[in-house]
Protein backbone atom coordinates (compact mmCIF):
# COMPACT_ATOMS: atom_id res chain seq x y z
CA UNK A 1 0.00 0.00 0.00
CA UNK A 2 0.93 3.34 -0.56
CA UNK A 3 1.86 5.92 1.99
CA UNK A 4 -1.64 7.46 2.09
CA UNK A 5 -2.77 4.42 3.47
CA UNK A 6 0.38 3.36 6.07
CA UNK A 7 -0.83 4.51 9.66
CA UNK A 8 1.55 7.24 10.99
CA UNK A 9 1.16 10.81 13.36
CA UNK A 10 -1.78 12.14 11.48
CA UNK A 11 -3.72 8.91 12.06
CA UNK A 12 -3.32 9.33 15.53
CA UNK A 13 -6.77 10.84 15.67
CA UNK A 14 -8.17 9.38 12.88
CA UNK A 15 -12.03 8.04 13.16
CA UNK A 16 -11.94 3.92 13.34
CA UNK A 17 -14.01 2.37 10.21
CA UNK A 18 -14.07 -1.33 9.06
CA UNK A 19 -14.90 -2.31 5.68
CA UNK A 20 -15.91 -6.28 4.35
CA UNK A 21 -14.12 -7.77 2.11
CA UNK A 22 -17.05 -11.23 1.64
CA UNK A 23 -16.08 -13.75 -0.42
CA UNK A 24 -18.48 -16.37 -1.31
CA UNK A 25 -19.56 -19.16 -4.36
CA UNK A 26 -21.41 -17.29 -6.86
CA UNK A 27 -22.94 -18.77 -9.55
CA UNK A 28 -19.92 -17.76 -12.02
CA UNK A 29 -17.61 -18.93 -9.41
CA UNK A 30 -15.96 -17.42 -6.50
CA UNK A 31 -16.39 -13.57 -6.09
CA UNK A 32 -16.50 -10.92 -3.68
CA UNK A 33 -19.42 -8.37 -3.12
CA UNK A 34 -19.16 -4.65 -3.98
CA UNK A 35 -20.97 -1.63 -3.74
CA UNK A 36 -21.10 1.70 -5.47
CA UNK A 37 -21.90 4.53 -3.17
CA UNK A 38 -24.54 7.32 -4.71
CA UNK A 39 -23.52 10.20 -6.78
CA UNK A 40 -25.23 12.43 -4.24
CA UNK A 41 -22.66 11.94 -1.75
CA UNK A 42 -20.64 14.61 -0.32
CA UNK A 43 -17.47 12.28 0.02
CA UNK A 44 -16.81 9.05 -2.30
CA UNK A 45 -19.57 9.50 -4.47
CA UNK A 46 -20.13 7.24 -7.08
CA UNK A 47 -16.77 5.36 -5.96
CA UNK A 48 -16.85 1.24 -5.77
CA UNK A 49 -16.12 0.16 -2.61
CA UNK A 50 -16.51 -2.83 -0.18
CA UNK A 51 -19.46 -2.91 2.14
CA UNK A 52 -18.31 -0.68 4.97
CA UNK A 53 -18.44 2.46 7.28
CA UNK A 54 -17.33 4.53 9.95
CA UNK A 55 -17.61 2.54 13.61
CA UNK A 56 -20.52 3.14 16.16
CA UNK A 57 -20.14 2.89 19.91
CA UNK A 58 -22.06 0.08 20.44
CA UNK A 59 -20.10 -1.68 17.72
CA UNK A 60 -18.01 -4.81 19.82
CA UNK A 61 -15.08 -4.88 17.42
CA UNK A 62 -14.36 -4.11 13.87
CA UNK A 63 -15.83 -7.09 12.55
CA UNK A 64 -19.22 -6.15 14.20
CA UNK A 65 -18.56 -2.10 12.15
CA UNK A 66 -18.02 -4.34 9.18
CA UNK A 67 -21.08 -6.67 9.17
CA UNK A 68 -23.72 -3.79 10.91
CA UNK A 69 -22.18 -1.20 7.90
CA UNK A 70 -23.11 -4.09 5.52
CA UNK A 71 -26.54 -4.76 6.93
CA UNK A 72 -27.19 -1.27 6.24
CA UNK A 73 -26.11 -0.78 3.12
CA UNK A 74 -26.97 -4.07 1.44
CA UNK A 75 -29.32 -5.94 3.60
CA UNK A 76 -26.93 -8.13 4.17
CA UNK A 77 -27.85 -10.87 7.34
CA UNK A 78 -24.59 -11.68 9.06
CA UNK A 79 -25.65 -14.80 10.37
CA UNK A 80 -24.65 -15.94 6.85
CA UNK A 81 -21.31 -15.04 7.85
CA UNK A 82 -17.76 -16.36 8.63
CA UNK A 83 -15.46 -13.54 9.70
CA UNK A 84 -11.74 -15.63 8.83
CA UNK A 85 -9.75 -12.57 9.27
CA UNK A 86 -9.12 -9.44 10.70
CA UNK A 87 -6.34 -7.23 9.08
CA UNK A 88 -4.03 -4.46 10.55
CA UNK A 89 -5.62 -0.92 10.38
CA UNK A 90 -4.84 1.11 7.22
CA UNK A 91 -5.01 5.41 7.26
CA UNK A 92 -7.30 6.88 4.50
CA UNK A 93 -5.61 10.22 4.31
CA UNK A 94 -8.58 11.45 2.18
CA UNK A 95 -11.34 11.11 4.49
CA UNK A 96 -8.98 10.66 7.68
CA UNK A 97 -10.32 7.09 8.61
CA UNK A 98 -8.70 4.44 9.86
CA UNK A 99 -9.72 1.59 8.42
CA UNK A 100 -9.64 -2.27 9.25
CA UNK A 101 -10.30 -4.90 6.65
CA UNK A 102 -12.61 -7.78 7.67
CA UNK A 103 -12.13 -10.91 5.66
CA UNK A 104 -14.96 -13.08 5.65
CA UNK A 105 -16.89 -15.93 3.99
CA UNK A 106 -20.28 -16.06 2.88
CA UNK A 107 -21.34 -19.52 3.89
CA UNK A 108 -25.36 -18.76 3.36
CA UNK A 109 -25.48 -16.14 0.67
CA UNK A 110 -28.92 -13.95 1.08
CA UNK A 111 -30.74 -11.66 -2.12
CA UNK A 112 -28.33 -8.20 -1.69
CA UNK A 113 -29.56 -4.62 -2.67
CA UNK A 114 -28.94 -1.03 -2.37
CA UNK A 115 -31.22 -0.37 1.28
CA UNK A 116 -30.91 3.54 0.67
CA UNK A 117 -30.41 4.81 -2.71
CA UNK A 118 -29.25 8.11 -1.15
CA UNK A 119 -26.37 5.93 0.11
CA UNK A 120 -25.30 3.11 -2.51
CA UNK A 121 -26.72 2.94 -6.53
CA UNK A 122 -25.26 -0.29 -6.99
CA UNK A 123 -24.31 -3.64 -5.61
CA UNK A 124 -22.60 -6.41 -7.15
CA UNK A 125 -21.21 -10.09 -6.84
CA UNK A 126 -18.10 -9.35 -8.86
CA UNK A 127 -16.14 -12.86 -10.07
CA UNK A 128 -12.70 -13.47 -9.16
CA UNK A 129 -12.14 -14.59 -12.59
CA UNK A 130 -13.47 -11.34 -13.76
CA UNK A 131 -11.39 -9.51 -11.76
CA UNK A 132 -7.85 -11.50 -12.31
CA UNK A 133 -9.27 -10.83 -16.50
CA UNK A 134 -5.84 -9.22 -17.93
CA UNK A 135 -8.95 -7.44 -20.24
CA UNK A 136 -10.39 -5.43 -17.14
CA UNK A 137 -7.11 -4.37 -15.69
CA UNK A 138 -5.36 -1.26 -16.27
CA UNK A 139 -3.33 1.32 -14.53
CA UNK A 140 -5.24 4.65 -13.37
CA UNK A 141 -3.47 7.77 -14.04
CA UNK A 142 -4.57 10.81 -10.90
CA UNK A 143 -5.23 14.26 -12.29
CA UNK A 144 -3.49 15.59 -9.44
CA UNK A 145 0.48 14.43 -9.24
CA UNK A 146 -0.03 11.56 -12.10
CA UNK A 147 0.11 8.79 -9.60
CA UNK A 148 -0.61 5.47 -11.09
CA UNK A 149 -2.25 2.57 -9.55
CA UNK A 150 -4.12 -0.49 -10.24
CA UNK A 151 -7.75 -0.33 -11.20
CA UNK A 152 -10.21 -2.67 -12.60
CA UNK A 153 -13.39 -2.16 -15.19
CA UNK A 154 -15.97 -4.60 -13.97
CA UNK A 155 -19.91 -4.61 -14.09
CA UNK A 156 -20.02 -1.01 -15.37
CA UNK A 157 -17.71 0.23 -12.76
CA UNK A 158 -14.25 1.46 -13.01
CA UNK A 159 -12.79 0.55 -9.35
CA UNK A 160 -9.95 2.29 -7.97
CA UNK A 161 -7.97 3.53 -5.35
CA UNK A 162 -8.03 1.48 -1.87
CA UNK A 163 -10.29 -0.71 -3.10
CA UNK A 164 -8.50 -1.66 -6.12
CA UNK A 165 -5.41 -1.85 -3.78
CA UNK A 166 -7.28 -4.31 -1.82
CA UNK A 167 -8.46 -6.71 -4.95
CA UNK A 168 -4.66 -6.21 -6.76
CA UNK A 169 -2.94 -7.53 -3.19
CA UNK A 170 -5.02 -9.96 -2.46
CA UNK A 171 -6.04 -11.57 -6.41
CA UNK A 172 -1.56 -12.02 -5.89
CA UNK A 173 -1.51 -13.57 -2.77
CA UNK A 174 -4.51 -15.87 -3.55
CA UNK A 175 -2.73 -16.78 -6.76
CA UNK A 176 -5.59 -15.90 -8.66
CA UNK A 177 -3.20 -13.03 -10.23
CA UNK A 178 -2.86 -13.70 -14.24
CA UNK A 179 -0.27 -11.82 -16.03
CA UNK A 180 -1.70 -8.20 -17.02
CA UNK A 181 -0.89 -4.98 -19.30
CA UNK A 182 0.71 -2.53 -16.51
CA UNK A 183 0.99 0.37 -19.68
CA UNK A 184 -2.99 0.58 -20.07
CA UNK A 185 -3.55 3.23 -18.37
CA UNK A 186 -6.43 5.26 -17.66
CA UNK A 187 -7.19 9.06 -16.17
CA UNK A 188 -9.23 10.09 -13.34
CA UNK A 189 -11.42 11.35 -13.11
CA UNK A 190 -12.80 9.38 -16.37
CA UNK A 191 -14.69 10.66 -19.03
CA UNK A 192 -16.09 7.70 -20.60
CA UNK A 193 -19.78 6.81 -20.95
CA UNK A 194 -21.10 4.47 -17.91
CA UNK A 195 -23.90 2.57 -19.69
CA UNK A 196 -24.53 -1.29 -19.22
CA UNK A 197 -24.32 -2.69 -15.75
CA UNK A 198 -24.70 -6.59 -14.64
CA UNK A 199 -26.80 -6.25 -11.85
CA UNK A 200 -26.38 -9.67 -9.48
Amino acid sequence: MTGRTRPGPRAADARPAAVLILFGDGPDGPDVLLLERAAELRSHASQPAFPGGAADATDADRAATALREAAEEVGLDPAGVEVLAVASPLYLQASHYLVTPVLAWWHTPCAVAPVDLAETSFVSRVPLAELADPVNRVMLRYAQGGLLSPAFQVHGMLVWGFTAGILDILLRLGGWERPWNHTAVVDYPPNAPRDERHHR
